[in-house]
């Protein structure tokens, strides 16, 4: 199950670190790497629950990273060089939105972890996301631009309350 996911957590994890880069060296940018992919893994599984949902995923594809880009201002740095992008076209937008709504808000990012106990993405042993809901020091300076919530708000924005509906449906929430 979790395979059918890996394109689009991949691309929408290296999406996000190479908009909101990690500060400092090599172990830095692992640090931050990790944190973006429990992230968009969290959010891919929230989004696509069953195998159905992934199975329609991977014949109607993820979108790519068009809207992100221009939200983020990265679309005119682009260049022309097509093949050089193609990874960007198994960036999913809701994803990468909800993941960086749980990135900047740590009691969002435990509920939508304790969620994924309900879904069928559990395989009989715990996955681990502490880094993304109990990150230490090292964590947060590695991925400071990654979890500032400024920086990330026009990404979050696009998709929070599909995310507010999905942990809490036929609750209304105060966003």
């Amino acid at each position: 199950m979790q395979a059918d996911l890996s394109p689009v957590i991949a691309a929408t994890a290296q999406w996000l670190t190479r908009s909101f880069p990690a500060s400092g060296g090599a172990l830095a940018s692992a640090l931050c790497e990790v944190q973006a992919r429990q992230a968009v893994t969290v959010a891919a599984w929230l989004r696509y629950p069953t195998e159905m949902d992934a199975a329609l995923l991977g014949m109607a594809g993820p979108g790519g990273s068009a809207r992100l880009d221009w939200v983020t201002g990265a679309d005119g740095a682009l260049g022309d060089d097509a093949d050089a992008h193609a990874w960007r076209t198994w960036v999913d937008e809701v994803v990468a939105s909800w993941a960086a709504s749980l990135l900047t808000d740590p009691e969002l990012a435990a509920l939508a972890v304790a969620a994924l106990a309900q879904g069928s993405h559990s395989t009989g042993t715990p996955a681990e996301f502490r880094r993304l809901v109990a990150p230490d020091d090292s964590d947060r300076r590695a991925a400071a631009l990654l979890r500032h919530p400024d920086l990330l708000a026009p990404v979050a924005e696009l998709h929070h309350t599909q995310l507010l509906d999905r942990l809490n449906p036929g609750r209304t929430l105060i966003a």
